[in-house]
């Protein structure tokens, strides 16, 4: 799927590691443009098949629902977006190019993380042709952003080529920051609207799309998630 040019007047935001239904919508009601649920056995916001199809049932059609893949092969993958009707996919581990381009051959918007500390690293974002690159700085336990902020800048060389969804470190305290730095056309925040591990805080949701809502963009986002 193709990135639509100069369409938004703010960055897109993805919540992600969404494991409750009531939750989503809420997310979806206050203006997330997509919603995240992890497919990771190994992380705290693990969902299984039912509960991601409860929490996408639960959205509107607006919101794109999107799942977070690490290292699954092309089958598995299949299965999950036939099986919980996903619109969009997040490969955050190691995947080849070869997986982003058969994904992208069956007519869905996949997302490829590029790491600034980590593999893939930015240098090798040539290699693939995703819709969307989300960057981050990586360096932790988990495939994740790890909650770790970082120097948002570096990403702002990506975003000047391709279409970039910034994570990593995001809360609704440093958001505003973090976009005038990096120029994203996306963010992606997950612990930094939670009160635990996969419980959405909504009101600190709230603040956060607020404050995106209230931040100058130099430049005109990319639609990412329509």
């Amino acid at each position: 799927m193709a990135v639509a040019e100069g369409t938004l007047t703010r960055p897109q935001v993805k919540i992600c590691g969404l494991t409750r239904a009531d939750e989503a919508l809420a997310c979806a009601e206050l203006g997330a443009d997509a919603v995240g649920c992890v497919f990771y056995p190994r992380s705290p916001r693990h969902v299984s098949e039912e509960q991601a199809r409860a929490v996408f049932r639960s959205l509107p059609t607006t919101v794109c629902r999107v799942g977070v893949f690490v290292d699954e092969p092309f089958s598995k993958i299949m299965q999950k977006i036939e099986r919980c009707e996903l619109k969009a996919v997040q490969l955050h581990g190691r995947e080849s190019p070869e997986l982003v381009d058969e994904l992208r051959q069956a007519g869905i918007l996949v997302i490829k993380a590029i790491f600034v500390n980590g593999t893939p690293s930015l240098g090798m974002i040539g290699s693939f042709t995703a819709s969307a690159y989300l960057v981050e700085c990586a360096g932790g336990a988990l495939p994740g952003g790890n909650a770790l902020a970082w120097d948002w800048s570096a990403a702002v060389g990506v975003s000047a080529r391709q279409p970039v969804i910034l994570a990593g470190g995001l809360n609704p305290d440093n958001i505003s920051r973090a976009i005038g730095e990096a120029l994203p056309d996306a963010v992606d925040v997950s612990s930094g609207v939670e009160s635990s591990p996969g419980r959405k805080d909504i009101e600190k949701v709230k603040r956060l799309l607020e404050a995106v809502a209230f931040t100058d963009c130099p430049r005109k986002p990319r639609s990412i998630f329509r």
